[in-house]
């Protein structure tokens, strides 16, 4: 049997991968590390490109948002300046709320150890 899969959503989430993987790791890859903001960050990017589906056998999908993959050049920049837009405003947005995750992923009580007096 069939499965519809969205293949730009596979295509754009493999581009942030490896956009974010240029990115330093604190604060970006690790605020983006947190689920809520990754899809935010999907979300913002799918929003503004046209989407493409097609029905394929399941152990194919990966193989078809591979083709998809291979776009022109002025396009593959596009989706590019797309990603880095949506980092760069979601990080501005939701400074606040990403510092405050990122504190709780580092210590929870992320209060200095007064062990040493």
């Amino acid at each position: 049997m069939k499965t519809v899969v969205n293949l730009t959503e596979q295509s754009v989430i493999k581009e942030i991968e490896s956009i974010l993987d240029n990115y330093p790791y604190y604060p970006y890859q690790q605020a983006f590390a947190i689920p809520d903001l990754r899809q935010e960050l999907i979300a913002y990017v799918l929003s503004r490109i046209p989407c493409f589906y097609s029905a394929v056998e399941p152990e194919k999908a990966y193989w078809s948002s591979y083709k998809l993959r291979r776009q022109p050049l002025e396009q593959q920049l596009h989706l590019e300046n797309l990603i880095q837009q949506g980092i760069f405003s979601l990080i501005q947005e939701k400074s606040d709320w990403v510092s405050h995750h990122l504190c709780e992923m580092v210590k929870p009580d992320c209060e200095p150890s007064h062990w040493f007096g």
